[in-house]
This record gives structure tokens, C-alpha cells and sequence, in this order.
């Protein structure tokens, strides 16, 4: 791995956000200001490929990204609809949920993903 990707990875690995490549960009650079966008671009496909990172779109016209679980991070994303916030949760209810409904169907889980739009309450209750 070169240095610069070492970098990039780096700053994966301390984001506790899901940001996009521009944001990784800037956030590399201030550590190595010889990385290029160019060099961001190819390095999330090579970790996407190589299942170290994963891409998410959150509806926002941006690919987003985060290191890849490794079996004990298992988590979901609220996406606040009006600012973009990302929120991840886990909740034992709803994973023991979804392997009941995939049992009763006669399947067994190897991969998911859920991800809720949402809106604070606020903005429900000014609408109602």
C-alpha cells in the first residue's frame, strides 16, 4: 500500500461520519498535500472492491463512505431528510426481528441493509 493510500485510509478509519470523496480529499490533505482528488477516486474503488470500505448513497447526489463492519459494528442509518445528518443505531429488537421474519419465510440472513429517511418530529407537527 503506498503512502498516500495508507493516508486515505487512515482518515477512514477516524471518521465517525460517513463522508464523501471530497471530504475525504480535504481531510487527507491536510496530512499529505500531494494527494489529489484523482488519487481519493481510485483509492475508495480499489477498498471498495477489496471489501474494506463501503458506498453508500443516502439520496443526496453523493456517494458516501464508510470502513467496512467487521461482524461487531452491525449497525443501521437514520438519514435526517432536512440536513443530511447520518445517525447509526443498532437495536437487538429489530435484528432479532428480522431473523424471525427471514425464518418464518424459510430463509436465513447473509446480507442486508436499512437505512430510514426521516424528518424531525418538529417538522411533523408544523405540517399536522
Amino acid at each position: 500500500m503506498t503512502g498516500q493510500r495508507r493516508v486515505i485510509a487512515q482518515v477512514l478509519s477516524a471518521s465517525d461520519d460517513h463522508p464523501d470523496a471530497e471530504e475525504l480529499h480535504q481531510r487527507a490533505v491536510k496530512i499529505d498535500d500531494r494527494i489529489s482528488m484523482a488519487t481519493v477516486y481510485r483509492t475508495v474503488r480499489l477498498f471498495e472492491e477489496a471489501q474494506i470500505l463501503e458506498r453508500h448513497d443516502f439520496g443526496d447526489g453523493r456517494a458516501r463512505f464508510e470502513t467496512a463492519e467487521d461482524g461487531d459494528g452491525h449497525h443501521h442509518h437514520i438519514i435526517n431528510m432536512r440536513n443530511g445528518e447520518v445517525i447509526e443505531f443498532e437495536d437487538e429488537a429489530l435484528e432479532a426481528l428480522k431473523q424471525k421474519i427471514a425464518a418464518d419465510l424459510g430463509y436465513t440472513i447473509v446480507g442486508e441493509r436499512l437505512e430510514l429517511y426521516c424528518v424531525p418530529l418538529d417538522d411533523n407537527k408544523e405540517e399536522g
